[in-house]
C-alpha cells in the first residue's frame, strides 16, 4: 500500500471549520496547547488558570454546539464529529457547572504539575528557543497567581481536595522551588543541544554549545522568578487551602460516575464494572500461575518473578543502559510491525525514548508536533534513588507507549490531516480510548507471538492485574463499596486500598505511593485503562461478528485508529453503526 494510500483526503466541511474553528481558539486560550503541537508563536505564555480563565473555555465550547447545532453531516466523517463534539463539549460544560475545575488538584494532572511539564516539550536548539524558556518561565508566576485564585474560588464554593493531595503537591512545589529544583537546574545546564552544536569544539563537559552570557544571565533571572512562584504557591497549599482541606479521599458516586464519563466516553454501571474488575483480576492471577508453572515447575507467582528479577540477562543497572534498550525495543517493533500487522508511515516510525527530567515516577508519551519535526517521545520519570530494573517486567510498557500503543494511535491522527479536522487530530483525547488502546495492544502483542518468553509474558500479566486491581480499588475507595472475600471484610477505606495495591501492584515503594496517591486524587481515570481495554475488545469482537468470515484484523486497526481518540460511545458508534 502506498503513502498517499494511508492518507485519504476529502472536502472540509462546515462541521469541519466549526471544529477547526474551535480548535484556532482552544490555542488561543492556552499558548501552551500551541507548543504541544509544535506550532510558533506565543511560545513564552500561559493559558489564564484563574476562574476567567476557566469561563473562557465554558464560552468557546458553548459558542461551538450553538453553530454545530445548526448542521447536519455531510458524511460518516462528519457524523463521528459531531457525535464526538456534542459528547466531549457537552460534558465539558458539564464539568464546568459543577465547579470542580476550580479544585483541580492532584499529585499527577493539575496545573501544579502542568505550569513546569510544557518546558519539556520547549526545544533547545538555538538561543531564540532558550529565550522563549526564560521568557515563560518570567510568566511562571501569573500562571501559578491565577491557579491560585481558581483554588481559592473553589475553596468558597466549599470545593477544596482532600488533604492528602495537598499536601503531595505541597512537597513537589517545595521540590520546584529549591535551589537545586527543576527551574535552577534547568538554567544551569542550558546549552544548545543540536547536532551543530555536538560537532561544535566550544563544548562543556555537560555536551552542546554554551549559550551567551546575556541569554544566560537571563535564564537565571528567570529561573530565580518561576522558583519564587512555587514557592508561593507552596505557601499557600499549607498556610491556608490545607488547614481548610478535607480528609476523606473519596468523593462519592455522583462526581465518580461524571469523572469517569469523562474519561471514558461513555457511561457505564459502575457496580457491574465492580464486579467485573473484581472477577478479572481473578481471572489474570490464574493465568499467572499457569505462567508461573512454566518458568519453574512448582513455583508459585512470587517466587517465578524471584527468579526472573535474580536473572542477570533481564536486568539493567542505570538510566542510560534503560534508556538504550528502550530505544532498542522501541525501533524493534517499529520495523516489524510496519506493513505486516499495522500500516505505519515512514514519518511516523521515529520514536525517541527518553529518561524524564523529574523524579515523580511515571511513564508516559508526548506526541509528535503537527509536521512530524519533533518525533512522539517515551519518557521514563525514575523516583530518586532507583538504579536498578527488570526487563521482564517492563517489555510490555515499551509496547503500550510505543508501537502499536500510544505512538501508533496518537502519530496516526496527527498524520490523517486530509481525513480529520484539526479538532479530532489535535484537540480530541479521551483516556478510555487512548489508554484502553494502549493496554488492548499489549495484549494484542501477546497475541502476535511478541510476548512468547514466559517472563516477559508474566510483566505483560503483571500489568494486566495491576490495571484490573485499579478498577476495583478506584471505584471501591471512591464509592466505599463492600471489599470481596478474597482481599478483607467490611467497606475499602484508602488503608485498605493501600494494603490490596502492595498485593497487586509489583512495583517500587516509591512507585506504589505516587500510584496509590494518584488514584485517590484523580478519581475516574485509572480504570478507564482496563475498562477502556475491554470496550475495545468488545467492540471488536462485535464487528467480528458482524463481518464474519471476511473479518480483517489489520484493516479494523487501521479504520479504528484513523478515527483518532473519541469517546468510547463515538467509536461504538462510528464502528458498528
Amino acid at each position: 500500500m502506498t503513502i498517499n494510500a494511508l492518507k485519504p483526503s476529502r472536502k472540509s466541511t462546515a462541521i469541519d471549520a466549526v471544529a477547526d474553528a474551535y480548535t484556532q481558539r482552544l490555542l488561543e486560550l492556552d499558548p501552551g496547547f500551541a507548543t504541544e503541537l509544535g506550532l510558533p508563536g506565543h511560545e513564552r505564555e500561559y493559558r489564564d488558570y484563574s476562574p476567567a480563565g476557566h469561563d473562557a473555555f465554558a464560552a468557546a465550547a458553548e459558542q461551538a454546539l450553538e453553530q454545530l447545532s445548526a448542521l447536519e453531516p455531510e458524511d460518516a466523517v462528519d457524523a463521528t464529529t459531531l457525535h464526538a463534539m456534542r459528547e466531549r463539549l457537552g460534558l465539558d460544560l458539564q464539568l464546568h457547572a459543577t465547579g470542580w475545575n476550580l479544585a483541580d488538584l492532584n499529585n499527577i494532572a493539575c496545573p501544579a504539575q502542568n505550569i513546569r511539564a510544557i518546558f519539556d516539550l520547549m526545544p533547545t536548539a538555538t538561543v531564540e528557543h532558550w529565550e522563549h524558556i526564560a521568557g515563560r518561565m518570567m510568566n511562571v508566576p501569573a500562571a501559578i497567581d491565577g491557579y491560585i485564585q481558581s483554588l481559592r474560588a473553589g475553596w468558597e464554593r466549599g470545593l477544596i481536595a482532600a488533604r492528602r493531595q495537598v499536601k503531595n503537591v505541597i512537597g513537589q512545589a517545595d521540590r520546584h522551588a529549591a535551589e537545586d529544583g527543576f527551574f535552577a537546574a534547568m538554567a544551569a545546564a542550558a546549552r544548545l543541544n543540536n547536532q551543530e552544536a555536538q560537532d561544535n569544539q566550544d563544548t562543556q563537559n555537560h555536551g552542546g554549545t554554551a549559550l551567551p552570557p546575556s541569554t544566560m544571565a537571563g535564564l537565571q533571572e528567570a529561573a530565580q522568578a518561576a522558583r519564587g512562584a512555587y514557592g508561593v504557591l507552596s505557601r499557600f497549599l499549607r498556610e491556608e487551602l490545607l488547614p481548610a482541606a478535607p480528609e476523606k479521599d473519596a468523593v462519592g458516586r455522583a462526581r465518580y460516575a461524571l469523572a469517569s464519563r469523562a474519561f471514558l466516553g461513555s457511561a457505564v454501571d459502575l457496580d457491574e464494572t465492580y464486579a467485573w474488575g473484581v472477577e478479572e483480576l481473578d481471572r489474570i492471577i490464574a493465568e499467572q500461575e499457569q505462567v508461573a508453572e512454566q518458568i519453574k515447575p512448582g513455583a508459585g507467582i512470587a517466587e517465578a518473578k524471584k527468579l526472573l528479577n535474580e536473572d542477570p540477562a533481564r536486568t539493567l543497572q542505570g538510566t542510560a543502559a534503560l534508556q538504550s534498550w528502550m530505544q532498542e525495543l522501541a525501533d524493534k517493533a517499529v520495523t516489524e510491525l510496519a506493513g505486516v500487522h499495522f500500516e505505519i508511515p515512514d514519518i511516523m516510525r521515529t520514536l525517541e525514548c527518553r529518561i524524564a527530567p523529574t523524579q515523580e515516577g511515571g511513564i508516559y508519551y508526548t506526541g509528535p508536533s503537527e509536521d512530524f519535526s519533533r518525533p512522539g517521545r517515551m519518557w521514563w520519570s525514575v523516583p530518586a534513588g532507583e538504579d536498578s530494573f527488570t526487563t521482564w517486567a517492563e517489555t510490555t510498557t515499551v509496547y503500550h507507549e510505543g508501537v502499536p500503543g500510544h505512538h501508533l494511535q496518537v502519530a496516526t491522527a496527527t498524520y490523517q490531516s486530509g481525513l480529520l479536522n484539526k479538532w479530532r487530530r489535535n484537540a480530541c483525547w479521551v483516556s478510555g480510548h487512548g489508554e484502553g488502546w494502549a493496554l488492548y495492544a499489549e495484549r494484542l502483542m501477546e497475541q502476535l507471538g511478541y510476548l512468547s518468553d514466559p517472563g516477559d509474558k508474566m510483566g505483560m500479566l503483571d500489568g494486566q492485574r495491576m490495571r484490573a486491581a485499579r478498577v476495583v480499588f478506584d471505584i471501591g475507595v471512591h464509592l466505599e463499596l463492600e471489599i470481596p472475600a478474597r482481599w478483607g471484610t467490611g467497606r475499602w477505606t484508602p488503608e485498605s486500598g493501600y494494603d490490596f495495591l502492595h498485593k497487586n501492584l509489583d512495583i517500587s515503594t516509591g512507585q506504589l505511593d505516587f500510584e496509590f496517591n494518584r488514584y485517590l486524587g484523580w478519581p475516574g481515570q485509572a480504570p478507564s485503562y482496563k475498562i477502556g481495554q475491554r470496550l475495545w475488545e468488545q467492540i471488536r469482537d462485535e464487528r467480528r461478528l458482524l463481518d464474519g468470515a471476511d473479518f480483517d484484523l489489520k484493516a479494523f486497526h487501521t479504520r479504528a485508529l484513523n478515527l483518532g481518540s473519541v469517546g468510547l460511545d463515538t467509536l461504538k458508534a462510528a464502528l458498528l453503526g
